[in-house]
Parts: C-alpha cells; sequence; structure tokens
C-alpha cells in the first residue's frame, strides 16, 4: 500500500498544524512550504481542500494564515486517507471496471489482499491526528527543529 504525494502532503499540513496549535498567530502556507521544501502552490490547492472539508479554518491578509477547525483528537487518520486517497485497488481484479485478469474466479490473492487493506485502514482508524504530533512539551522544541531555516519567523 502507498499513500499519493497528495496525501502525504496533507497529513504534513494537518500535523504541522496541530504541532502548533496554541500559538499566538496562525500557520502560514509559506512557513509549511518552507519547512518542508513543498511547492507553495501546490500546497495552497491542498488547504483549500481542506478547508471545504472543515478541517482548516483560514484567514486571509495581513496576520493570515490557517488553524484546525477541530481539536486534533477529533480528526481521525483512516478518514483523512479515504478522503485523500482515489482509489484503493491493489491489483487490477479489485476494479470490476478493468478487470482482464482469467484468473479472477479461482483466484484467493483477491481476498488476502481485500483483508490487507481493511487491516491497513482499520490501524489508520486507530489513530488520530493528536497522536501524530509530541506531547505539548515537546511540540515547541519539534516546531522549531522542523522552522530552522534561513528566512522563517522565529519560533513562538
Amino acid at each position: 500500500m502507498r499513500l499519493t504525494q497528495w496525501t502525504d502532503y496533507t497529513l504534513r499540513v494537518l500535523m504541522y498544524c496541530a504541532a502548533c496549535d496554541g500559538r499566538e498567530r496562525p500557520v502560514t502556507i509559506t512557513e509549511i512550504a518552507q519547512a518542508h521544501n513543498i511547492s507553495r502552490s501546490h500546497l495552497t490547492k491542498i488547504v483549500q481542500q481542506l478547508a471545504a472539508k472543515g478541517l482548516l479554518d483560514t484567514m486571509r491578509g495581513r496576520g493570515g494564515g490557517m488553524r484546525l477547525m477541530r481539536p486534533a483528537a477529533e480528526i481521525n487518520i483512516g478518514a483523512v486517507v479515504r478522503e485523500t486517497e482515489t482509489d484503493f485497488d491493489m491489483v487490477e481484479c479489485f476494479s470490476e471496471h478493468s478487470n482482464t485478469c482469467r484468473m479472477s474466479s479461482h483466484c484467493s490473492l483477491k481476498g488476502l489482499l481485500t483483508r490487507a487493506t481493511q487491516a491497513y485502514l482499520a490501524e489508520l482508524d486507530a489513530v488520530t491526528l493528536a497522536d501524530l504530533v509530541p506531547p505539548r512539551g515537546e511540540t515547541a522544541q519539534a516546531v522549531q527543529e522542523l522552522r530552522f531555516l534561513p528566512g522563517l519567523p522565529a519560533p513562538a
């Protein structure tokens, strides 16, 4: 199982926002882009989608940025992955429309891979965003290490 880059970046945005929760100022796209060396324009699209799904509150203009709309403990990672991934078809035979495998009706591989995918998603369902960020005391240091790049504002 492999996550798309879109999902990877989505999780990074959410984790960064969760780690910075409680700061006086909101997180900016530029800040995350620099910390993770990701394109601002790509992150802008991800942030727009997260805002449309009710996960981020975004504010424009001077002093703007983004914050989580809900506590990190209420954001389920399995749900986020399901929202951002386009399909979980591990092999061709998972799709009724594109399946050309002649062994489908006699093959046990499809059942095995279906169970593996379900187990994978069950693991993600057992985790919240809060589980993925350091405890409060370690959070400031973790964010500071991420943000220790030239041109970034000093950590709050």
